[in-house]
């Protein structure tokens, strides 16, 4: 299984899980174009999209997708906001009720964001194992066992952002109120069972309140794994185990 990065970031977000045989497609925030580029023009092996939230850098194709044979899967309140609800490609998933696309098994549970339904996501694979995905929220009030890879947010570190943006106080309390900081994502990896950790993905870093390499090192110290910085165009190896 590969991991493939379309886009992370303020400026689009989404991701691919692909084998030779099925790709599950993960936020759809990029220009369709792309995201069929991405794919090869060809979605036969696509399971279906599932989206986190309404917000256009991470659901600003999801009708594009529809109206080109994708199901797009979303809490109720993520498919009403965007206006996708009555269409027929748009599947409602509840959260913390498991439910299958093709060999993926996708549990949906709540976060904390400024959105109407956001959804943080448990998939599992018989290539990738357990697969926590987390992004666009400030924390989860959730922990899990036995993961195997880790896709999550840290969006900004606090004293930069606060030196940064002094002047700027709605957009500082903006970000620090409705995104991971790098502290926050640390204690939630903490939090949960890393012991059969293979990868630990760090996406939607802010253009301006991160440092790629500082944040990689300290999560470095603080779990013991592989971490890796996500960028635009980034293919990873992305299975159960590294060998």
């Amino acid at each position: 299984m590969e991991l493939k990065i379309l886009g992370t970031g303020s400026k689009g977000n989404a991701y691919i899980l692909e084998n030779e045989n099925e790709s599950l497609l993960i936020e759809c925030g990029l220009n369709i174009k792309d995201i069929k580029a991405a794919l090869n023009f060809n979605f036969s092996k696509v399971v279906g999209c599932i989206l986190s939230h309404e917000h256009g850098d991470h659901a600003k194709s999801a009708k594009e997708l529809m109206a080109s044979g994708v199901n797009v899967f979303s809490a109720e309140g993520t498919h009403k906001a965007l206006g996708t609800i009555s269409h027929h490609r748009a599947s409602v998933f509840q959260h913390h009720k498991p439910f299958a696309l093709g060999n993926f098994k996708i549990m949906a549970f709540d976060v904390l964001h400024d959105a109407a339904q956001p959804s943080g996501f448990l998939i599992n694979h018989p290539d990738t194992g357990k697969i926590l995905f987390l992004t666009d929220l400030i924390f989860s009030a959730y922990t899990f066992k036995e993961l195997n890879n880790i896709i999550i947010e840290a969006n900004y570190d606090e004293e930069i952002a606060r030196s940064k943006l002094n002047d700027m106080e709605f957009l500082r309390n903006r970000i620090i109120k409705s995104h991971m900081s790098l502290d926050t994502c640390i204690k939630t990896l903490q939090a949960n069972d890393l012991s059969a950790v293979n990868n630990i993905v760090l996406i939607h870093l802010s253009d301006s309140n991160s440092d790629e390499k500082l944040f990689s090192s300290k999560v470095y110290k603080a779990t013991g794994k592989t971490v890796t910085v996500a960028d635009n165009g980034l293919v990873i190896d992305f299975n159960k185990t590294p060998f």
